[in-house]
């Protein structure tokens, strides 16, 4: 039998996701010196993950890593399988069958619950449903916010939480000129939200923002910022926290809030930050009328300091709500699952089993590997460990040549999926630039997959 990975044995690998960590680990195995193949499976009919649908749009220049992913997906040795649901359309046994290994870059696809009654009360939400409306993704094109509300608050002080106030902050003429979905900037464009208030569980100097993002909220065109300087009052801890030298994103945050206690200009709008306040219960007569909160106080030393509550509470009246506490991956028929943290149990991208014997052909990267920690590249180095623990594992795997696609393809077709190519979204890119051209937009996305399909004929 040839030699796995060689012109007459490709390693033949699938990859299950087509975000950021997909494209990582497929230019870490074309780049590996064996021959490959690779087929890229999405179940959305479009690619690149939270970069198309998680990015905030008056972030344009944080796609410009879509420019990377698209000469990848160029290159000979790629396949893109669009349109297709592992689990539901092909399982994982099959998919194992026709690869030599299979590995899950699906990301994490929930949002945390805050675990407090009434978290299900209408006009309470997660990030993840606004972020997905907004930026027009197919599973979140028909969610309904009532931004006739007035108060809003958004529970979490991470980019996220920044992304979700900027927008339910800005001007229409702030965000007409991005690819903002048409649904959301015509109910935005309605909005009648005028105190925005985020909330944090620690101090200012434990906020997760970055400076850029944070700097923002203060410069918005019709919306103070304001922090109270009370709260910006910092215990030893965190006074040690900030004074170190690696911390000083940490610093400049403060640095910042500090400049969000200058008297309001008299906006439209106020974005107020609150710190050492954990939710505790959500209160209304069949929707969100109240949030009560309970006063915290840290405990524990400098970089390890974890909120405690003080049973004082206050309460805030407020008629919307998104929670933004962080992600959690979702489980998938036929791979190991560890609900606790939200992701599949690995080492070093190998994927483990209950007992901890690793699965063999399996592999995962990206923030299913990790949970959902760091920025856009962050996710390379992740691939690439994943993609160097494959490579190191070939003498160990079945050398028997596979079809890969090919095999998958007629499969697909007699269980009546419509599998989607490459060049089929480069199409659809292509009809979503000129229909935001009029509009003096770079895009205006398909907001459903069967408008998407329909362009294809």
């Amino acid at each position: 039998m040839s030699i796995l990975g060689s012109e007459q044995n490709p390693l033949r690998v699938a990859v299950v996701g087509s975000g950021p960590s997909g494209f990582y680990a497929t230019e870490a195995l074309i780049k590996s010196g064996k021959t490959v193949r690779i087929d890229m499976l999405e179940r959305l009919p479009v690619p690149f993950g939270l970069v198309r649908s998680g990015v905030a749009p008056d972030h344009p220049k944080l796609k410009q890593a879509i420019l990377v992913y698209d000469k990848i997906a160029r290159s000979a040795q790629f396949r893109f399988l669009a349109n297709v649901t592992v689990g539901r359309d092909v399982t994982i046994d099959e998919l194992c069958a026709h690869y030599h290994a299979v590995l899950f870059t699906c990301g994490a696809e929930t949002d945390r619950r805050l675990g407090v009654p009434g978290e299900d009360l209408a006009g309470s939400h997660t990030a993840t449903e606004f972020v997905g409306w907004y930026n027009a993704h197919p599973d979140y094109r028909d969610r309904v916010f009532d931004l006739s509300q007035e108060i809003a608050v958004i529970i979490g002080q991470g980019n996220v939480a920044a992304d979700v106030a900027r927008v339910l902050a800005k001007t229409v003429d702030e965000l007409k000129h991005t690819d903002i979905a048409g649904h959301a900037l015509e109910a935005l464009a309605e909005s009648r939200v005028r105190e925005i208030h985020v909330i944090g569980r620690r101090g200012p100097a434990q906020a997760k923002f970055t400076n850029r993002e944070l700097r923002e909220l203060g410069e918005l065109d019709d919306c103070d910022a304001v922090a109270e300087a009370r709260d910006l009052e910092l215990n030893p801890e965190s006074l040690e926290e900030i004074a170190n030298k690696n911390n000083v994103v940490s610093a400049k945050n403060v640095e910042i809030f500090r400049s969000f206690t200058a008297p309001p200009s008299g906006k439209a709008r106020r974005l107020v930050f609150h710190f050492l306040k954990s939710p505790v219960r959500l209160l209304g007569e069949g929707r969100l009328e109240r949030l009560i909160l309970e006063r915290n106080h840290l405990q524990r030393p400098a970089f390890q300091q974890a909120a405690r509550g003080t049973g004082e509470t206050e309460e805030l009246f407020c008629g919307i709500l998104f929670r933004s506490i962080g992600y959690k991956g979702l489980p998938m028929a036929g791979v190991p699952f560890d609900e606790k943290s939200g992701v599949i149990p690995n080492r070093s991208g190998r994927v483990q089993d209950a007992n901890g014997s690793v699965v063999p052909q399996v592999y995962c990267a990206g923030w299913i590997k990790r949970g959902p920690t760091g920025i856009i590249g962050t996710n390379r180095a992740c691939s690439v460990e994943t993609v160097g623990s494959l490579l190191a594992d070939l003498p160990n795997l079945d050398a028997t040549p596979r079809a890969g696609a090919d095999a998958l393809y007629p499969l697909l077709e007699t269980r009546g999926v419509r599998v989607l190519s490459y060049p089929e979204w480069l199409k659809l890119d292509t009809a979503e630039v000129e229909r935001g051209k009029p509009k003096g937009k770079p895009r205006e996305k398909f907001t459903r997959i069967e408008d998407m399909l329909a362009v294809l004929g």
